[in-house]
């Protein structure tokens, strides 16, 4: 079974992309996906490398390569967001994103991820995985936090997501014309856009297209921890648009953990991978070059048994 192993585990030690791409074949992987912290230098000697059939790559997560005149450490994937009012800001956004499109056809990747913007208001995310690990979670302090955070931001969220419907709309066109698909990512703020419901309005404007659903294990997982969203309903809901899979672990709200070394259920995640979806790892720098072997054995017994 072919799984990726994203660049977000090792990016942060490298200026080299040649360097990086070497560390993670030496853990015996064979296809990356480029995350969005890497330099157009660093993508460029990427390409050579796939160019002298020395990896392949399975996707990029937006922006990549990270923005012009844009600092490495700043260069998130919501530094420009496509939701904004600002108009100059959400242009920024789609233009960028657009060169990540045209940066993964020439590396003939499949697929780009994308963050698709915010609300903006005061996120209380944090607040409530602050209950949640002092076993707070069943608390009333915690439910009316809760409440009131679903509340103000359905309330606030008409305009963004407007504006994120109008930036889609440009940027599938694009990718239509340039043969690769876009994923967008179960989100870890829940603030950001979209959330469970608006990922139903995004697939019904955009049916037939080439915009996808790109599952993150973690971040799911956070929105059944924090009562925001079951996990499995993201699956049952869209799993039949299924692009690909960020697979990592989670434990009392801390993500991006190699597989199992956290509390999921990959079993129940195993049916919906069916052939043909792109399986990523995207485990961070804490984990080890070992953890991230096991996450990969791990993975492979549990989807071969389950799927």
């Amino acid at each position: 079974m072919r799984f990726s192993l994203s660049t977000s585990w090792n990016a942060v030690r490298y200026t080299s992309g040649r360097d990086l791409i070497f560390e993670i074949k030496e853990l015996g992987f064979d296809e990356v996906e480029l995350s969005f912290n890497l330099t157009a230098s660093m993508v460029s000697q990427i390409e050579e490398l796939v160019k002298d059939g020395s990896i392949k790559i399975s996707s990029l997560h937006n922006f990549c390569p990270i923005p012009e005149n844009v600092k490495r450490e700043l260069a998130l994937p919501d530094f420009y967001s496509m939701s904004s009012t600002n108009e100059e800001e959400r242009n920024k956004s789609v233009e960028q994103t657009k060169n990540t499109i045209y940066s993964a056809a020439r590396l003939k990747a499949q697929a780009v991820v994308l963050h698709t913007g915010r609300v903006e208001m005061e996120d209380d995310t944090r607040k409530l995985m602050e209950l949640f690990r002092s076993g707070l979670a069943e608390k009333e302090e915690f439910k009316r936090l809760r409440q009131a955070f679903i509340e103000s931001r359905r309330k606030q969220a008409a305009p963004f997501l407007e504006n994120t419907l109008r930036s889609l709309e440009e940027l599938n066109s694009f990718a239509v014309k340039e043969n690769i698909k876009l994923g967008v990512e179960t989100r870890f703020y829940f603030r950001e856009i979209p959330v469970f419901e608006e990922l139903g309005i995004i697939f019904e404007k955009f049916k037939g297209s080439n915009i996808f659903y790109w599952h993150d294990t973690g971040h799911a997982q956070l929105m059944e921890d924090l009562g925001l969203a079951r996990h499995k309903d993201f699956l049952d809901a869209y799993g039949g648009l299924l692009l690909g899979v960020h697979l990592h672990d989670i434990l009392n709200c801390q993500d991006h953990l190699a597989p199992s070394c956290g509390e999921i259920d990959f079993g129940m995640i195993a049916p919906y991978i069916k052939e043909g979806v792109l399986k990523v790892i995207e485990a961070h720098s804490r984990s080890s070059a070992n953890e991230i072997k096991k996450g990969a054995e791990f993975l492979e017994k549990t989807f071969v048994k389950n799927g």
